[in-house]
Order: structure tokens, then C-alpha cells, then sequence
């Protein structure tokens, strides 16, 4: 088995916020954007839709790398936000971010997040989600109008950060944090043992 220090990890995600999450592990990594198909199915369970194309991404990093460069583990991850049963992923606009917001707020709903990882060695795969429950605080219209002219909540599902503003709309949680942030860190730790590589 390879040493924690002879490999390498390869984040097939643009997001920053992943790659802040990832970064406070102090494993040297890289970026790669994935570009795959994120469309689904509508009669898709949370669980599937994070675990596909968490899987997808990593999956898509995979094929496009050169055998030369195959000495890592990519990582890729999927978030959504989900309300009654009904997905909601980034909205395509401040209205839809407003919409979304006023449907959560002064309630519950669950955040789901997959992650796979793939050895791009031998393409051994693994693939896992966790979910967190979350509970926004009543807002006014005014508030939800403010908050979602932010712009802090469109590149996110279900159109709020918990790590910005969003902080403050948010009374609690149920679970991991950071898989509301988007990466399950203790999960990944977990995930990149098992490809022998020790978060400490």
C-alpha cells in the first residue's frame, strides 16, 4: 500500500467551498472541474441522486486523466436540499432563491450529501452519503426578500449558505455541519482510510 504521502488527491469540484472544507484536512490536493451530466430522474430517491452523481463526477475526472497521471484518489461530491420529499437544487434565479427560501423557513428539512472516491490506480470505488436535518427560523417577507437579493444563496441547493449569512436564519441542526456545507468530513476521512490514506 502506498504511503499517505505518495498520494494524492484529486477534488473534481470547482466548488470553493469544498475546497476550503478539503484544505483544513492539510492533505496536498488539486482541483479538476468535472463536467458531467447532472441531470436525473424525477422518481429518484435524495440518497440515489447524491450517490449517482457524486459517482458521476468523480467517475467523469477518472476517464479523463492520462495513465501517467493516475496516482491519487479523486474525490466527488453532490449536495441537495430537500423539503416534503421534493428536491430542490440551486436556483436559476433571486425570485426562485426567494421562493425557495420562504418554502423552508420557520421549519425543518434535510440536506443530503454523497461522496465517492474513486482509486484512480486499480478505478476501486466507493461511494457513501450522510444527511443532516436543518431548521430555519420564521422570517418576514422582507427578510427573505434581503436575504435572497444577497446573491449568497444561488450556486447553493435550496438557496442558502449555513456558513454565511445564512448562519444567521438558521436555529439548528441535527448532525454533520459540514455536510450542510457540502463535504462530510468525518465521512471522507472514513472513505480515505480505507484507500490508505490517514487524515492524522
Amino acid at each position: 500500500m502506498e504511503s499517505s504521502a505518495a498520494r494524492r488527491i484529486i477534488l473534481a469540484s470547482t466548488s470553493p467551498r469544498r475546497r476550503e472544507l478539503l484544505s483544513s484536512l492539510h492533505i496536498p490536493f488539486e482541483v479538476v472541474p468535472s463536467h458531467a451530466d447532472e441531470t436525473t430522474p424525477e422518481d429518484w430517491s435524495p440518497e440515489i441522486i447524491v450517490t449517482e452523481l457524486a459517482k458521476r463526477k468523480a467517475d467523469a475526472v477518472y476517464l479523463s486523466l492520462n495513465p501517467q497521471d493516475r496516482q491519487g484518489v479523486i474525490v466527488g461530491s453532490d449536495t441537495v436540499v430537500v423539503r416534503d420529499h421534493v428536491v430542490l437544487g440551486k436556483p436559476k434565479d433571486k425570485q426562485e432563491a426567494a421562493s425557495m427560501i420562504s418554502s423552508l423557513q420557520g421549519r425543518s428539512h434535510q440536506v443530503y450529501t454523497g461522496v465517492a472516491c474513486i482509486d484512480s490506480l486499480t478505478g476501486e470505488t466507493r461511494v457513501d452519503y450522510r444527511m443532516t436535518v436543518v431548521t430555519m427560523k420564521a422570517l418576514t417577507e422582507e427578510q427573505i426578500e434581503a436575504y435572497a437579493a444577497s446573491g449568497e444563496g444561488l450556486d447553493k441547493a435550496g438557496a442558502y449558505g449555513i456558513q454565511g449569512l445564512g448562519s444567521t436564519i438558521v436555529t439548528g441542526i441535527e448532525g454533520c455541519y459540514f455536510n450542510v456545507v457540502g463535504l462530510p468530513l468525518s465521512l471522507l476521512a472514513e472513505m480515505l482510510a480505507s484507500f490508505g490514506i490517514a487524515v492524522f
